[in-house]
């Protein structure tokens, strides 16, 4: 025999509990495998950046060098404003900035060569080249890159390198220069600081850096001194906070309309979010009545001639009314029902189990008669 909560999710379907249970166990792996996902995505991806940022792992970051130098046991320091360059420079560091466009101001450049110690300059423009290296200027030839051909060591231990298209420099006033690869490497000293520019970035990228002796020249140049500075200023610099605030970024005739633009956006904010009162109760398009649903379900199961269905939806109905009556749980065995039935109307247990549990009726008469049965047996335990 079974339980009466076994007999009810059969005659009305399973509960949400039963579904839980039976889909849980799938949801539980479909969370588990996409935080999996989630997680390998975000440790193994790219780290975007911008061109020579330190941190950044895409192909013209910087992150490769910068691992490989620390591997070797240089303390690379990444500035992120030219206060950090200030705090961290010391005379025996080596400050390499890569110029991006956001190295525009000129006290921030003169700041910079102020700082003590060395300078590796990767494709400076002549703002920069005008405050750090002034005794440099740009060549009318460009090189692709090839043998040093010059007795710079870090150049010859390197060996032929692949700089793209890179600019080349010469002299000026007269200085004593060394020029390595046609001119795209130069280095001379001036006040106490050893100056070295290059004209291209790529050899020193993620990407460039496995083509022919990019590597050993970026790791040579960049590793000369046991401390190394990296400044590749991904934002605009302004004073010691090392970047311009929004509004200054606006221009001023737009500023106005900006504000304009911000002050109406508010407003409708505002407005559309007002209380319009309490909530307004609407009829139902379509009112049925419980009988209509009732006889609609009944002659479905006659039409399909489900007496069986139809005998345990009358049987599962009944008892989930009279089981509060008899102090019983739901799923309280079926001869305990009996038992507790028989105690409170004082019928024959015997008589009140196949009515309660029994088979299907076999005709529509059997049917009528079961739930005529059944709605007596529930008066009775009402009243009793």
């Amino acid at each position: 025999m079974t339980s009466l909560g076994e007999r009810a999710s059969s005659a009305v379907g399973p509960t949400v509990v039963q579904r839980w249970r039976a889909v849980k166990w799938v949801v539980v792996g479909i969370i588990v495998i996409a935080a999996a996902s989630t997680l390998t995505t975000v440790l193994t991806s790219p780290r975007p950046g911008g061109r020579m940022e330190a941190g950044s792992t895409s192909a013209d970051g910087a992150h490769a060098l910068i691992s490989l130098l620390r591997d070797q046991g240089v303390d690379v320091v990444e500035a992120g404003s030219i206060a950090d360059v200030e705090r961290a420079a010391r005379p025996d560091t080596l400050l390499v900035l890569a110029e991006t466009h956001f190295l525009t101001d000129d006290d921030g450049l003169r700041r910079l060569a102020a700082v003590p110690g060395d300078r590796l300059l990767v494709e400076p423009v002549a703002r920069t080249r005008n405050e750090l290296a002034p005794d440099i200027r740009i060549a009318l030839s460009s090189t692709l890159g090839g043998a040093p051909d010059c007795d710079m060591p870090e150049a010859n231990r390197a060996g032929e390198v692949q700089f793209g298209v890179s600019m080349t420099y010469e002299a000026e006033h007269g200085t004593a220069l060394t020029r390595c690869y046609g001119g795209a490497l130069v280095r001379y000293s001036e006040g106490g600081h050893t100056v070295t520019v290059v004209g291209s970035s790529d050899f020193m990228t993620n990407a460039g850096l496995l083509k022919e002796g990019n590597a050993a020249l970026a790791m040579n140049l960049a590793g000369t001194r046991s401390r190394l500075i990296w400044y590749a200023p991904q934002q605009f610099a302004t004073g010691s906070q090392g970047g311009a605030a929004f509004v200054d970024l606006i221009p001023s005739r737009a500023k106005w309309i900006v504000w304009q633009l911000c002050v109406a956006v508010i407003l409708v904010a505002l407005w559309r979010s007002r209380r319009v009162g309490p909530l307004v109760a609407e009829d139902l398009p379509v009112v049925v009545r419980a009988s209509e649903t009732v006889e609609g379900r009944g002659r479905l199961y006659r039409s399909r001639r489900a007496r069986d269905r139809a005998s345990e939806a009358l049987r599962t109905a009944a008892l989930h009314r009279m089981l509060p009556r008899l102090g019983l749980g739901p799923n309280a065995e079926p001869t305990s029902v009996v038992q507790a039935v028989a105690q409170r109307i004082g019928a024959d247990p015997n008589t009140l189990g196949p009515l309660l549990f029994g088979p299907p009726p076999d005709t529509d008469a059997d049917l009528v008669n079961l739930a005529n049965q059944l709605d007596d047996i529930e008066r009775q335990v009402a009243l009793s």
